[in-house]
């Protein structure tokens, strides 16, 4: 089995540092450009099977990957962002923020201990909801030699590479992964291995780190 785990194109909320979580906003166009390129750097994939987050961003960019393959597409809520109850909507950088708790900051520094609002989600309830998953994707005996597609989020993505990464305590692995960042993981006799990581198929010119609005640094 090989897992092409995706994260969804660029979003207005995303250029405006503004805290996403389960509001379902769609791509933006430069969102939908990045896709598409990433759709022609990936063309020659024989997907089996695609599973999305029912988020419209993870979805547009699931569609726009596969092209006109008819490969099958399940949607999981599973693999949903993470839930910001009404902190959604909200600035969450430096010159924009507006959220109501100095401990925010948890959620990059130290996301095991981030403490969410009320209606909102913990980092370790998004892995829990991401294990039971991927544990039921890998597990299942008809999918053991299909190539899958998985598209989802920031947060949402870190949390299934968790049951893959050595270190499960390095939650974020330096970073929340760019727009349109592909994490390709083999699985073979139950055992994961990730074998590609944060691939970008665009110019790293356009590499945006969420947090500051600024060019990443690679």
């Amino acid at each position: 089995m090989r897992l092409y785990i995706i994260r969804h194109g660029e979003t207005d909320w995303n250029v405006k540092g503004r805290l996403q979580g389960q509001t379902d906003t769609p791509l933006n166009e430069k969102g939908i450009r990045l896709a598409e390129i990433t759709a022609e750097g990936m063309k020659e994939i024989s997907f089996d099977l695609a599973i999305t987050s029912p988020l419209e961003r993870a979805r547009q960019t699931a569609e726009i990957v596969l092209g006109e393959r008819r490969t099958p597409v399940l949607e999981d809520w599973r693999i949903a962002e993470i839930r910001f109850g009404p902190w959604e909507g909200l600035g969450c950088r430096k010159e924009n923020f507006q959220i109501p708790d100095p401990g925010f900051e948890d959620f990059y520094q130290n996301p095991f201990h981030y403490q969410p609002p009320e209606g909102g989600e913990s980092v370790k309830e998004v892995c829990e909801r991401a294990r039971e998953f991927f544990h039921e994707v890998i597990g299942n005996p008809l999918w053991k030699d299909k190539t899958i597609l998985i598209a989802t989020h920031g947060c949402a993505c870190r949390a299934i590479l968790n049951n893959v990464y050595e270190n499960k305590l390095d939650f974020w692995h330096g970073r929340v992964p760019p727009n349109c960042a592909v994490n390709i993981v083999d699985v073979k006799d139950g055992k994961a291995m990730l074998t590609e990581e944060d691939k970008i198929y665009y110019s790293a010119d356009e590499c945006i780190d969420f947090r500051t609005g600024k060019k990443l640094k690679n």
